[in-house]
This record gives C-alpha cells, sequence and structure tokens, in this order.
C-alpha cells in the first residue's frame, strides 16, 4: 500500500511539473503563463511574444544603413540586442498588450522613437529620411558635460560627463542617475555603458518607454496601449491616449505644443514607416497622433531634459 502511495505522488509530481511546463498556471482567478525565456510568469505573456512576429529580417528592413560607412556606431546595434532587452519588459506588456496587432504597433511606435533619435538620414538620402535610424549610438560634438552641480541625489561623478548616449539619449546626471537606477545598471558612475553595450541601451530606452516619469502620470506605453483614462485638466489640456501622448511623455515641450513642427513630424514619420514595413499599415496608425496641440506633462522649466 505504501508503495502505491508513493507511487502516486511521484505521478502527482510529474502531472504538476508537465503543466507548469506547458506554461499555464493559474492564481488569484487570473492565467500566466511561461514561454521560457523571452517571458513568463505573467498572463502578458499568453499572447504571442515579440520574436513570434518581429523577425531579424524585419529589423533589417526597418534599419538598412546601420552598419554603411557613413553610419556612426556601424556594427553597433542588432536584433538579438534588441529582443533580449525587451524580454524583460514582455512580461509587463511591452508588446504584448491587447493581442499581436497591438504589439506590432507598440513595437513601431517604440522603434519609431528610436530610428528619429538616432537617424543621420536626410530627405535625398538613399533610401529616404525614415532608412537611416539607430545610426548613432551618443552625441558626436557635445556642447557641454550636462553636470548639474546642484543636484544632491545623483550627483556628478568626478571625471564623468553625462552627453547623449543610448538608443533615446539621456542626458545630465540626474536622468541617468534616474534611469541607472530603474534599470539596475548603474549609469551614473558609468555613462558609457550606453554607448559600448547594444543591449543596455535598448533596456534603458524601454524602461523608459514603460515607466512614468513622475507619480500620477502616465508612461508612454500606458497612453499607447490604451491603460490610461485622461482627467479633465488633461482633456482640457488636450492629452489624449495615441502616439501624441508618447511624444509628450519622452520630450514635452521640445517637441509638443508648437503646432506642425519638422521635429514632431520627424518622429511621426518614422513610425508610419515602421507600420507599412512590418505589414501593419500606417492607416492604423491610431487616433491622436499629433501632439502640436498639447500641453506639456512636464514643462522643460521644471526639471532637466532628458
Amino acid at each position: 500500500m505504501a508503495r502505491w502511495a508513493a507511487l502516486l505522488l511521484l505521478l502527482l509530481a510529474a502531472s504538476a511539473a508537465a503543466a507548469a511546463a506547458a506554461g499555464r498556471k493559474e492564481g488569484a482567478g487570473e492565467k500566466v503563463c511561461d514561454k521560457g525565456w523571452e517571458c513568463s510568469g505573467s498572463r502578458f505573456c499568453c499572447s504571442e511574444t515579440i520574436s513570434d512576429y518581429f523577425k531579424a529580417y524585419q529589423f533589417e528592413e526597418l534599419f538598412p544603413h546601420r552598419n554603411d560607412a557613413q553610419a556612426h556606431a556601424a556594427d553597433f546595434w542588432d536584433y538579438r540586442a534588441f529582443i533580449t532587452a525587451a524580454a524583460l519588459f514582455e512580461p509587463r506588456g511591452f508588446g504584448t498588450t491587447g493581442g499581436k496587432e497591438s504589439g506590432m504597433r507598440e513595437v513601431a511606435a517604440f522603434l519609431g522613437h528610436v530610428g528619429a533619435k538616432t537617424s543621420c538620414g536626410y530627405r535625398e538620402a538613399p533610401g529616404g529620411e525614415t532608412a537611416w535610424g539607430l545610426c548613432y549610438n551618443h552625441e558626436l560634438s557635445p556642447s557641454q558635460n550636462y553636470c548639474d552641480d546642484s543636484n544632491e541625489l545623483y550627483p556628478c561623478v568626478e571625471g564623468v560627463e553625462y552627453y547623449g548616449r543610448g538608443a533615446l539619449p539621456v542626458y545630465w546626471n540626474r536622468n541617468y542617475g534616474i534611469v541607472g537606477k530603474g534599470s539596475k545598471q548603474g549609469l551614473l558612475n558609468h555613462p558609457e555603458l550606453l554607448e559600448q553595450n547594444a543591449t543596455i541601451a535598448f533596456e534603458a530606452a524601454i524602461w523608459r518607454w514603460m515607466t512614468p516619469m513622475k507619480r500620477k502620470q502616465p508612461s508612454a506605453h500606458d497612453v499607447f496601449v490604451g491603460n490610461w483614462k485622461p482627467t479633465k485638466d488633461n482633456t482640457l489640456s488636450k492629452r489624449y491616449p495615441g502616439f501624441g501622448a508618447t511624444m509628450n511623455i519622452l520630450y514635452g515641450d521640445d517637441i509638443c505644443g508648437q503646432g506642425s513642427t519638422d521635429k514632431m513630424n520627424f518622429i511621426i514619420s518614422h513610425y508610419q514607416h515602421y507600420l507599412d514595413l512590418m505589414g501593419v499599415g500606417s492607416e492604423h496608425s491610431g487616433d491622436n497622433l499629433y501632439c502640436g496641440d498639447q500641453v506639456a506633462f512636464n514643462p522643460s522649466s521644471e526639471s532637466s531634459d532628458f
């Protein structure tokens, strides 16, 4: 009898292990899924992961000139670095919120910002101005070291310069401190990591996309995927969910609230071009694409720009 009881326990343990391996768990009334290294332990992992619908050849199509001789960061950026960084945030909904098309739109939106902010393209360039994203990984000729000596929480490190680096360039010691703390990368002491390691550079950029910059404010992810419901103050400030609000959160009044400007339209054109290349289509850009009439969530007078 004892032998049969022991055998039964072994069978139950094997069954439980098989269920876990299959990636289906039940807890607190909500199913979560495991899909290996890329996404595990989250309801968002029950959707397709980014590598399911966004392949290496598509990354090449989005950034076809990043390794050209004219590029300033040749052989730095690659698909594997992006997917490795994205995997840290897919369990939180990055590229895994709302199904496949919604995920594709978010990846296009995020990379649209990255492409525009790291571009060396121009209108007459081969392939057009939207074909030259990921040309840079750092500011080439910094006009200053971006050290704010008055910041006691994130003080400048002697001999370190805080000029723009990364996929969504970070400036100033304060912002290196914030992003470094959030991404657990120690960027205040070693900001050079953002121009030495593409995975860390993408990770820092996705952390910014996923994280509100202030309490009671949404993240770029939230306003894009529909997690955020604007308050009366937001609607009076003409801030609504959509791609336009992502520009507001990431750049404030450097881009938004100035009407239809070349800087704003340059970012939008990258997003829409990537939607076309990914097979979603720019006609699915979503509502509230622009931010030219939006009041900034965080006016530049209130904090140092990223």
